[in-house]
């Protein structure tokens, strides 16, 4: 394999980590009449500093909730402790019960594992798994609670009004009587009925 032909190979990894060796063997034997096998596509790829690796999980956020999320991070960097101290931060996660999530391999460089392209989207609450809602505080965890099924606004506000309280009391000494409760925009959170 000429050096034209490399380049070539490296670039289609630029282009798609994800593509597989196979794929760029027949891609390069399709495109150029060459013989090559998966096995000299890696040789080339692993010369030029890329491994075969794992891609990252990572949730899929929007380009807008992107831009948010960062201005919220630049509003409370400079926060002190005494506020973290008053917030109590909640959230519900999805855990697998079977090892249903298959992994994707992709060709990169080291030090590039969290860039986008060398990553794979994940959502939150697919089948096999179980619910759960938590909180927790600066210096302290809250209850957990088990979610039977999907989580709608009016289980939510269940979770609310019988857990946070309990959760907070067992904080009680850290937060204060006036702390602010911390959650993301999951439309359940912002609901009309929640936020009453």
């Amino acid at each position: 394999m000429n050096s034209i032909t490399e380049r070539r190979v490296i670039h289609q990894v630029k282009i798609d980590p994800k593509i597989s060796a196979p794929k760029i063997a027949a891609s390069t034997s399709n495109t150029l009449g060459l013989s090559v096998s998966a096995e000299t596509i890696r040789k080339v790829l692993k010369k030029a500093g890329y491994n075969d690796r794992v891609a990252r999980k990572k949730p899929l956020i929007g380009k807008r909730n992107r831009v948010k999320r960062l201005k919220f991070a630049k509003e409370h960097v400079l926060k002190p402790q005494q506020f973290w101290n008053e917030v109590i931060f909640s959230d519900e996660s999805k855990f697998n019960i079977f090892d249903s999530d298959s992994h994707r391999m992709v060709w990169r460089k080291p030090n590039t594992s969290h860039h986008p392209k060398h990553t794979i989207p994940t959502v939150k609450h697919g089948g096999g798994s179980v619910m759960v809602w938590g909180c927790m505080t600066a210096l302290g965890v809250g209850n957990l609670v088990f979610i039977d099924g999907i989580m709608h606004k009016t289980a939510y506000l269940n979770i609310l009004q019988n857990t946070l309280k309990e959760s907070a009391d067992i904080n009680w000494d850290t937060l204060g009587s006036n702390f602010t409760f911390q959650q993301d925009n999951d439309p359940k959170h912002t609901a009309f009925v929640v936020k009453e």
